[in-house]
């Protein structure tokens, strides 16, 4: 019987060590024997196998444990959750200043950037905004005025056809009837105004949270990233396998599709609208473009909601000017949503987070049926950090078959056959289990010295 010798694995914790460039791996006639290549061509580790008791027991447990614990915090996980967002959207950045700078510097410059970065597109867009809703504020009046011209226009022509509806009558008894009502309601009044006031304190103590825990993330960034590396499987060592890394790159691809996406269907509206104010539909589109434009990109920022509240402005200023294009920008922004949904958003989500567009809806649905508002804005940066989870895992842990076939026994070295015998797979290496369906590849072994 042939012996063959063990040889010691590479370690995949020693950051320091050299690794074989990629053109040197071509150019060899492989890997050491032995060694597991990874998806990039690098030497890998083999994965990690879960026994079927631990999927049978442990898992279940756990998975009732994290619902349990999830419905317990309540609102607080949603906090926990968007400060560990915000947190791994400055980490880069964070980091690229603590080249030259000491951490606990680094992490104030960076959030007074950010707000300052926020002022300065809030001072820079609020020129021509500010300028845009002053004259569309002075042309209120005469607004109104045309209002009241095409409902005299209205009531003539009803009359003239002897229908008899009193339009103008009516509207005035709808005014005082509506008048009455809120001197009625004032007690309702009062009470939503206490409501609103209380939810309006509270957003503002979740804001504060979040604000204190991102902090606290990013200064404990490296202790936490080192307790992660040690719950999870063990990488090959560099930055293409490592957990923390790829969940910080997901987070990234994330927030730059997302402001990519704003941008493009904030100009395209405003492109749109321009166009319709010189071709004469919606003359006021040519002259508030700016600010229809930027509201409209803003919105998209907030899923189900934004795409409804994002055309409003423009829709009530025609209304008022005339209804006939009050209609024409309907279907212009019906036809923006319809290019939105079909076309733009499944193909630039698609890109970035690099998910299937039926798990984006799903995240979606879910997020906003958990939390609302706030659970469809976390949807798919968390998301994002599943699918990187997943990805990682499927490439570093296998489970235990229940078709058959034992463990590897102690002293012996495994020979992985050449294919897996239950999905044909070509193993990496000397992998005791098939990385895609953790069927047994020991059939055959050798003794070990």
């Amino acid at each position: 019987m042939k012996l063959r010798l063990s040889r010691p694995r590479w370690s995949p914790r020693r950051r320091d060590a050299a690794v074989q460039p990629q053109h040197e791996l071509d150019a060899d006639a492989g890997t050491p024997e032995g060694e597991p290549l990874s998806e990039m061509g690098r030497p890998g580790v083999p994965p990690a196998v879960v026994p079927r008791w631990v999927q049978m027991v442990v898992l279940p447990l756990a998975l009732l444990a994290l619902y349990e614990l999830a419905r317990a915090i309540g609102s607080i996980l949603i906090v926990l959750i968007i400060a560990s967002l915000v947190a791994l959207m400055l980490n880069p950045f964070v980091k690229r200043l603590e080249r030259g700078l000491p951490r606990g510097l680094a992490i104030p410059l960076v959030y007074l950037g950010f707000f300052a970065g926020v002022g300065a597109i809030g001072v820079a867009l609020s020129g021509p905004v500010s300028t845009q809703i002053t004259h569309f504020s002075n042309q209120v009046p005469s607004i109104v005025k045309n209002a009241n011209h095409e409902l005299d226009q209205l009531q003539r022509f009803l009359n003239r056809n002897g229908i008899k509806v009193k339009i103008e009558h009516q509207g005035q008894t709808a005014l005082q009837t509506l008048q009455k009502n809120v001197l009625k309601s004032s007690g309702s009044i009062l009470s939503f105004s206490r409501d609103l006031l209380s939810k309006v304190v509270t957003i503002s103590i979740d804001l504060v949270l979040i604000l204190v825990l991102s902090i606290y993330f990013l200064v404990y960034a490296r202790n936490i990233g080192d307790l992660v590396r040690r719950i999870m499987p063990p990488g090959d060592g560099t930055p293409e396998d490592d957990f923390p890394i790829l969940v910080q790159r997901a987070v990234s691809s994330y927030v730059r599709g997302q402001v990519l996406f704003s941008l493009i269907m904030g100009a395209s509206a405003g492109v749109a609208l321009w166009i319709f104010g010189e071709l004469g539909i919606f003359p006021d589109g040519s002259r508030y473009t700016l600010f229809f434009g930027a509201f409209y990109g803003l919105m998209e920022f907030i899923p189900y909601v934004g795409p409804i509240i994002g055309p409003a402005p423009a829709v009530l200023v025609a209304l008022f000017d005339h209804p006939i294009s009050a209609v024409w920008l309907v279907l212009l922004f019906i036809a923006l949503q319809q290019l939105e949904g079909h076309f733009v958003a499944p193909q630039l989500f698609r890109i970035s987070l690099r998910i299937n567009p039926i798990l984006i809806i799903l995240a979606l649905l879910i997020g906003y049926k958990l939390y609302g508002i706030a659970g469809s804005l976390i949807a798919l940066p968390s998301a994002a950090v599943m699918r990187a989870t997943v990805v990682y895992l499927r490439h570093h842990l296998v489970l235990e078959s229940w078709s058959g076939g034992g463990g590897v026994g102690v002293g012996v070295m495994p020979i992985s056959p050449d294919r897996c015998p239950e999905c044909g797979t070509v193993p990496a290496g000397a992998d005791a289990y098939c990385r895609t369906c953790g069927a047994s590849l020991t059939p055959h072994v050798h003794a070990r010295d």
